[in-house]
């Protein structure tokens, strides 16, 4: 509970100081390479919540993973929360401002997953699907799963809408157990 409302503070700092400066869109693309590269590298997370590593250590070693990729606004947000002794939370600070950056620009998070990849037709049509039954942008995120077989799943928030054949087919076993057939 004390790390979501940590990190839903300073996600909204943040959130508010590049809104003033107009870096958004720069801020977003910036935390979503941190959230990636913690989310590759455990090493990284470990290091970040280490109590033996000091502060201006981790500010040089983020300095150098960042500097050349991350704004400037970017790299002093991630000194000051290691000033502050909150770099362990920072891949649920960094996940927290990406949610409310999403919301703040209306952004919905489609997950769809197929047994091969989406081709582009099939992509566009998922996407204007989803845009015109929520009259919002979309985020889509591409899964394969080849135990579907075919068909994909849509998953939006809580919502999902499963239209794989892998499903059918359950559905299927499903009515054959239920009924009693008998052959005559």
């Amino acid at each position: 509970m004390k790390s979501i409302k940590i990190a839903s503070r300073y996600a909204k700092a943040l959130l508010n100081l590049v809104k003033e400066k107009g870096e958004l869109d720069q801020a977003y693309a910036d935390m979503k390479l941190i959230a990636d590269t913690c989310r590759e590298s455990k090493d990284l997370v470990l290091l970040l919540k280490s109590p033996i590593v000091k502060s201006d250590k981790k500010i040089d070693i983020l300095d150098k993973i960042f500097s050349s990729h991350v704004s400037r606004v970017s790299q002093n947000f991630i000194s000051i929360i290691i000033e502050k002794g909150r770099e362990g939370y920072l891949p649920a600070i960094v996940e927290e401002f990406q949610r409310q950056y999403k919301r703040e620009k209306k952004i919905i998070t489609a997950v769809v997953t197929s047994a091969i990849g989406l081709d582009d037709e099939l992509r566009e049509q998922v996407l204007k699907v989803v845009k015109d039954s929520f009259k919002s942008e979309v985020e889509l995120i591409k899964k394969e799963n080849e135990s579907l077989i075919g068909g994909l799943i849509i998953r939006i928030g809580d919502k999902q809408y499963d239209a794989s054949i892998q499903r059918k087919l359950n559905d299927l076993r499903k009515t054959f157990k239920e009924r009693h057939y008998t052959n005559n």
